[in-house]
């Protein structure tokens, strides 16, 4: 059974001042969490894999290729293999669920 507690892996990143961890893996997908302080930039590149974004807590605007929208608590979002996208304007510290599918490969 794979299990993991989102608030406790969220303040585990924060503690250790990381911004990403990746406590749920199997070959078909993988869960982690990511957290960017607000005022950060976040600076990620395209990945391989299809991607959702749950917003646990924060807000920020999100951009994906040329559009933005703002997001928040509760916003659930699908980021598709390749597409080039940053969240930005991080106003409150951002919490995400993030998964990948397949499993994230680290590009």
């Amino acid at each position: 059974m794979n299990i993991f507690n989102f608030d406790s892996a969220a303040a585990d990143l924060r503690e250790r001042a990381e911004i990403w961890s990746e406590p749920l893996r199997v070959p078909a997908m993988s869960a982690g969490v990511y957290v960017l302080a607000a005022g950060s930039n976040d600076d990620q590149t395209p990945h391989q894999e299809d991607e959702i974004y749950y917003v646990v807590r924060g807000r920020a605007v999100l951009r994906i290729g040329s559009s933005t929208r703002a997001v928040g608590p509760g916003d659930c979002i699908f980021v598709a293999a390749g597409d080039t996208h940053r969240f930005e304007d991080i106003t409150d510290d951002l919490e995400l669920l993030v998964v990948f599918a397949p499993a994230y490969s680290g590009d």
